[in-house]
């Protein structure tokens, strides 16, 4: 399996560090004009001045800026999903650590936040989305630096299990605003979720985690086997 350049890597990680500025300050602005730094407080969605359809386009627009630049950099499919994958993961990554940086938030990994609004909104700890970022980098850097020959049914059980993943922490992310849906959208809007389920979210992590562990499988294993014979053949030189 061949590596191909990482400079297209490079030059996709850098276009998403400098995305991750400008949402960063966005977001800083926004929630200085609302009083809300602290995401997790009383009212944590105040209505303002019809803000709220236009922060969810922007936020639309951000996953299309982001998912274009990775369709520029790839060459083909895997590769086009490869680089998306890595600059929406480097992104949210370095959304955090430069929030941190411009306002002191997030305190912690633990801190309650307010992932995203659409179709409802998500809300988990920090450390939450940064494993599934962590994720994305790790599975779009494999796609799209190696080249891989795997069957459209291998293909299909394996996303399967990714897509039986995403559902179940997408549901964790919005249970307490599914839970409120019958009260309105007040009601949604002033969701405090209290519990955030950890133990199934990790499961699905790992359902979401099937098409990296086989890619790194496929990469690793050629690998090992070529520096288990090389070690065998210095064996025999030394004897």
């Amino acid at each position: 399996m061949k590596s191909k350049n990482y400079s297209r890597w490079l030059l996709v990680v850098i276009f998403a560090i400098a995305m991750a500025w400008v949402e960063s300050a966005v977001v800083y602005y926004l929630r200085t004009m609302i009083d809300r730094i602290e995401p997790y407080q009383a009212n944590p969605l105040p209505i303002f001045d019809g803000m709220g359809p236009v922060e969810m386009i922007r936020e639309m627009a951000t996953m299309i800026m982001l998912f274009t630049v990775g369709a520029l950099a790839g060459s083909n499919w895997r590769a086009r999903f490869g680089y998306s994958a890595i600059a929406f993961g480097v992104w949210d990554i370095f959304y955090y650590v430069f929030l941190r940086m411009i306002c002191g938030w997030p305190h912690s990994l633990s801190d309650w936040d307010v992932l995203f609004l659409l179709p409802l909104p998500w809300w988990g700890p920090v450390w939450a989305p940064m494993a599934i970022a962590l994720l994305m980098i790790a599975w779009g850097t494999l796609a799209s630096q190696f080249e891989q020959a795997d069957s459209i049914r291998q293909l299909r059980r394996l996303w399967l299990l990714n897509f039986s993943g995403v559902v179940i922490a997408l549901y964790v992310f919005m249970a307490d605003c599914i839970h409120a849906r019958h009260g309105g959208v007040d009601a949604i809007r002033t969701v405090l979720p209290q519990h955030f389920s950890s133990a199934i979210f990790c499961g699905a992590l790992l359902l979401m985690s099937a098409p990296v562990i086989h890619l790194g499988w496929q990469i690793g294993s050629p690998i090992l086997r070529k520096n288990e014979v090389i070690a065998v053949e210095e064996v025999e030189e030394r004897c």
